[in-house]
């Protein structure tokens, strides 16, 4: 396949994508999904470190959900190539909706009376290694489904536009997460999460059935996962956007110590909570989008890299700040620089992908890219224990300067990458 996409096939029309209305259903549908998650994993870190002090509680729920997570991201994708997805994704947002109940149940006062904080802690532990399983399957499934809606010369259009829905649920889903916290409290929270949730089956409903692609329906699940392996690795221009941003988050991962900042720090409160951990995000939002209406026309390698130098340089500077304008502006920028990697490398993957291989593609991201938040949020909760918060924050930050002072430098292909 060649290096770069030819020019004919990519629309200049910022919103060809979202003409098309089953698309619209499944970002909508999408934008509720991730809203809640976001929502729950706001409460959740809170909750938690109200519940314990301890920062590697924080780290530990990452933890629980990652090695599900990792265990099966390869077997799901082999399964999701090989079912009817429309119907594989409703079933996981139902698990979700589950899930969502549970620790909504966990959290009312008549759990409180009969079990000490320690104990909701480890059924929250219970709860989070469930939704890593389930989202092994939620996650690549989405990604899968974009290349079945939209014509391939709107697929730049459509992953921009899906990054951008899915920042921008992000920010909302952080955001209203502290303030809700604030006003009705953490159960009155997962009450509206059960109902983002609901909502989001709601929209999926109305997607078509998306049958496996006939030429793989009989694959041998081994070859077939050893396939999607041996793509991503030949694939360089691939492998190299996932491995950059899978050390970048991994080190980098401040965001997972936002509540130890904002309860022990910076003194701002659940409300204070919510924007700063919305910082990043908003950031990321206001990049998708002016991305969106002017699309990167070139040296797309070379701003790859130099955007992930730049989160590093932020996290070491959000790492001693004790000023809360200062803190959200650094994660902010941080955000944008991070936006800049994530359309980049959602690009190249749905570019670069055949229809056939999405969901196993898709599974072998999940475990370099979205993993990798999970244990970063667990490296960052125990380089805190053992560190202390500013010394462990700032070195994630300085990590993050190593990898791309290394990658600039030996990897001269992802440099000078375009597309």
């Amino acid at each position: 396949m060649d290096d770069k996409v030819p020019v004919t096939q990519v629309t200049n029309d910022p919103f060809a994508a979202v003409r098309i209305p089953e698309y619209r259903f499944l970002l909508s549908g999408r934008f509720c999904f991730v809203m809640g998650i976001r929502m729950m994993t706001t409460l959740v870190a809170w909750w938690i470190y109200h519940l314990t002090n301890d920062p590697l509680a924080i780290g530990l729920v990452g933890l629980s959900e990652v090695i599900p997570a990792l265990c099966m991201a390869l077997p799901s994708g082999h399964i999701i190539d090989q079912s009817e997805k429309r119907k594989l994704l409703l079933k996981a947002i139902s698990c979700y909706v589950v899930a969502a109940a549970l620790l909504l149940f966990f959290s009312t006062a008549f759990f409180g009376e009969h079990f000490s904080g320690r104990q909701i802690s480890w059924c929250i532990y219970g709860v989070f290694f469930c939704t890593g399983i389930i989202r092994a399957f939620a996650g690549p499934t989405f990604s899968s489904m974009i290349a079945n809606i939209v014509p391939r010369q709107y697929l730049q259009n459509a992953t921009t536009w899906t990054q951008a829905s899915w920042l921008s649920a992000s920010v909302t889903g952080h955001a209203l997460g502290g303030f809700l916290i604030a006003f009705v409290g953490i159960t009155g929270t997962f009450i509206v999460i059960v109902c983002l949730m609901i909502s989001s089956l709601i929209f999926l409903f109305r997607l078509h059935p998306k049958p496996p692609s006939p030429e793989k329906k009989q694959q041998n699940s081994l070859r077939s996962i050893q396939e999607g392996l041996q793509f991503v690795f030949r694939t360089k221009e691939l492998l190299g956007a996932m491995a950059l941003d899978m050390f970048a988050v991994l080190f980098g991962g401040a965001v997972a110590m936002v509540p130890v900042y904002a309860k022990d720090i910076l003194h701002i409160g659940p409300m204070g909570f919510g924007w700063l951990n919305a910082a990043s995000d908003i950031g990321s939002a206001i990049i998708v989008v002016l991305l969106t209406l002017v699309p990167m026309r070139k040296a797309q390698g070379k701003k790859l890299l130099l955007a992930v130098g730049g989160f590093g340089i932020c996290i070491i500077i959000f790492a001693f700040s004790k000023w809360f304008l200062l803190s959200f502006a650094v994660l902010m920028v941080a955000g944008m620089l991070d936006g800049v990697s994530v359309v980049i490398r959602g690009t190249v993957m749905q570019l670069k992908t055949p229809d056939h291989m999405r969901g196993r593609v898709g599974s072998v991201s999940s475990m370099f890219v979205n993993s990798s938040n999970e244990l970063g949020q667990f490296e960052s909760g125990l380089a805190a224990r053992h560190l202390g918060i500013i010394p462990s924050v700032a070195f994630g930050g300085c990590m993050t300067l190593l990898v791309f002072i290394i990658t600039w430098f030996k990897a001269p292909k992802l440099r000078k990458f375009e597309y």
